[in-house]
C-alpha cells in the first residue's frame, strides 16, 4: 500500500461529500438540533399528569393530600362528584382518578387501615406504571405525616442516607444529550462509508478506480479515513460546543480519551458501512438494511437499557457488536470520569471487532471489484 494513494483518496471522497449538500444537512443536523431535541424534548417519566379526586371525607387530612399533588409531576387535581369518575376515565380527560372514602380521617387516627381507590387509565402506560407508585408514595408519606402531628411515633432506628452519584440532580438531559452524540457517531458513520461506496457505483466513477494503479486495499482504506475523521471532527465539535456548552452538561472524564476510543469505534463502523454499500445495489436498499443493522445496534448495546436486565443470550451475542463497547466506554469516562486503566478492555475489544470487521468488508470489497471488472 501507497500512503500518497490513500491520502490522495481520502482527500477525494471529502470533497465529493462537500459536494453532496444532503449528506452536509445531515451531518449538522444529526451534531446539533438532534441532540439538543433529544436532551430537552423529551418529558420526564412522569410529566402533567391529569389527575382528578373525589374527596367524599372534606377533612383536613383529605384536603392535605388534594394539596401534595402539583406540577411538574401533576397537573393541579380537579375536583369532581364521585358520579363523574368513569365519565372522565372513559373520555381520556384524567389518567388517574382518587377516590378519598368518607370517615378516611376518624378511621387513620382510631388506628383503622382505611383503603383509598385509585382509578387508572392503563391505556397510557408509561405514565400508569410510574405514576401509580409516585401517589402511593406521596399517600404514605401525608398520611404519616399527620399521624405523627397527632401521636408522635419512636423514632426510627435506621434512616436511609440517599447519594445520587454522577447526575446528582437526576436530570434527563445529561443522559439524552450523550447518548444521541453516541448514536449518532455510529449512525452516520455507517451512512456515509455506504454511500460513498454507492455513489461510486452510481455515478461510474468507480470503473475509473478500477484503471488506476490503486489496490481495493487502497481504495478502501481512504473511504474509512476520510468518513472517520469527517465524523469524528463532528463529534468533537458537538460535544463541546452542543453538551458543553449550549446545553451546560458537565463532562467528568478526558475528552481526549473518549475521541480515542471514539475512532476506535469508528474503526469497526465505518468499515461495516462499507460491507453493507457492497451487499446494497441501491441507496434505497442502503436505507432498509441500516434499519436492519441500527435498531438492534442501538437497543441492545446497553445505551437505553442496562444489559444486565437484557437475556443472558442477548447479552453474550451483543459482545461482538462495537457498540456495545463504546457505550461502556462512553459512559464510564463521560459519566464517571473513568481514564485508561477503566477502559483498556473496551479499546482493545473495539481494535478487535473493528480488525475483524475490515478484514471481512476489505474481502466482500475485492469480490465486488473483481465481478465489476
Amino acid at each position: 500500500m501507497r500512503g500518497a494513494n490513500v491520502r490522495h483518496l481520502g482527500v477525494k471522497e471529502l470533497r465529493s461529500l462537500a459536494r453532496d449538500p444532503m449528506m452536509i444537512v445531515l451531518i449538522v443536523w444529526s451534531f446539533s438540533v438532534a441532540i439538543y431535541a433529544a436532551a430537552t424534548a423529551m418529558p420526564e417519566t412522569l410529566n402533567r399528569a391529569a389527575l382528578a379526586i373525589v374527596d367524599e371525607d372534606r377533612s383536613p387530612l383529605s384536603q392535605r393530600l388534594v394539596s401534595a399533588f402539583y406540577p411538574p409531576h401533576f397537573l393541579p387535581p380537579v375536583p369532581i362528584g364521585h358520579g363523574e369518575m368513569d365519565a372522565r376515565l372513559d373520555a381520556g380527560l384524567v389518567t388517574f382518578a382518587l377516590d378519598i372514602p368518607p370517615s378516611f380521617q376518624r378511621d387513620v387516627l382510631a388506628g383503622r387501615q382505611p383503603k383509598i381507590q385509585l382509578n387508572v387509565d392503563a391505556t397510557r402506560m408509561t405514565q400508569a406504571f410510574t405514576g401509580s407508585a409516585y401517589i402511593q408514595a406521596i399517600i404514605a408519606d401525608e398520611v404519616a405525616g399527620f399521624a405523627r402531628r397527632q401521636a408522635p411515633a419512636a423514632s426510627v432506628p435506621v434512616e436511609l442516607v440517599l447519594r445520587s452519584r454522577f447526575n446528582p440532580s437526576l436530570d434527563k438531559s445529561w443522559f439524552g444529550s450523550i447518548m444521541e452524540v453516541i448514536n449518532n457517531v455510529t449512525m452516520l458513520s455507517i451512512v456515509l462509508t455506504g454511500a460513498a461506496l454507492i455513489r461510486e457505483r452510481e455515478h461510474g466513477t468507480i470503473e475509473h478506480l478500477l484503471v488506476m494503479p490503486v489496490t481495493p486495499f487502497e481504495i478502501m482504506t481512504s473511504k474509512v479515513w476520510a468518513m472517520a475523521l469527517v465524523v469524528l471532527v463532528a463529534c468533537a465539535i458537538a460535544l463541546v460546543g452542543v453538551v458543553q456548552g449550549l446545553l451546560a452538561v458537565p463532562i467528568e472524564g478526558s475528552v481526549v480519551l473518549f475521541l480515542v476510543g471514539t475512532a476506535m469505534h469508528l474503526f469497526a463502523t465505518t468499515s461495516m458501512g462499507i460491507f453493507l454499500g457492497t451487499v446494497a445495489r441501491s441507496m434505497p436498499q442502503f436505507g432498509l438494511l441500516m434499519i436492519l443493522v441500527m435498531l438492534p445496534l442501538e437497543m441492545l448495546s446497553g445505551g437505553t437499557t442496562p444489559r444486565e436486565s437484557m437475556p443472558e443470550i442477548v447479552q453474550i451475542v451483543m459482545l461482538v457488536a462495537p457498540t456495545t463497547h463504546f457505550v461502556m466506554l462512553a459512559q464510564a469516562i463521560l459519566y464517571r470520569g473513568a481514564g485508561l486503566a477503566a477502559v483498556w478492555p473496551q479499546l482493545v475489544a473495539l481494535a478487535v471487532i473493528g480488525a475483524a470487521l475490515f478484514g471481512y468488508a476489505l474481502a466482500r470489497f475485492r469480490s465486488a471489484i473483481g465481478s465489476m471488472a
